[in-house]
């Protein structure tokens, strides 16, 4: 797995193709991100992540989905316009995927592979049910902003539940452990 994350093609937000190649050697957290969801306040915690530890050798990659209730239903370029006047947000931007579904973007496809459950699913299962809403089944991604945390080396060493937020102690010390493993 490890090569073959970096081999996987994807596109920036601007159109631009690429592989995560650009990024060995640096830690990813990999997060699919709506405009229209109650998750999105979350951009802002990401960006500040991004800041205190890009330095340090983490990337925060965002890729943008539609594929829940609709949440993310603007073109790469609203996204892009929305991301920075609404967050400012300067870690990078891919452009729109689906991570669930027939249509599943082999990225997703590699990162649920690779870490089939998210640590802390069950509260926010159970949050979708009491909406009314059938909570996919692992290993499929449950909802926006669930997050995989991918090591400098580019094995899948953490998988996330989308209301885990970039400053929850689980997450940093994830991060902080993969950081200081890999400097």
């Amino acid at each position: 797995m490890s090569e073959a994350i970096y081999d996987i093609p994807v596109k920036s937000i601007d159109g631009t193709e690429l592989t995560l190649d650009q990024f060995k050697g640096r830690a990813l957290l990999v997060v699919n991100v709506a405009s229209k969801c109650g998750l999105t306040p979350q951009y802002d915690g990401l960006e500040k992540l991004y800041e205190q530890k890009r330095a340090a050798g983490l990337e925060v990659l965002a890729f943008p989905a539609n594929n829940f209730k609709g949440q993310e239903p603007g073109s790469d370029d609203e996204i892009k316009q929305f991301c920075s006047t609404t967050y400012d947000v300067t870690f990078p931007l891919f452009s729109k995927i689906s991570v669930v579904g027939e249509d599943q973007h082999p990225l997703y496809g590699a990162l649920t592979a690779a870490q089939p459950d998210a640590s802390g699913d069950g509260p926010f299962r159970e949050r979708l049910k009491g909406y009314g809403i059938a909570p996919n089944p692992a290993p499929d991604v449950l909802w926006n902003f669930e997050k995989f945390l991918v090591s400098r080396d580019g094995r899948v060493i953490g998988r996330f539940a989308p209301d885990i937020t970039a400053d929850d102690p689980r997450l940093i010390e994830a991060i902080d452990a993969e950081l200081t493993r890999g400097a």
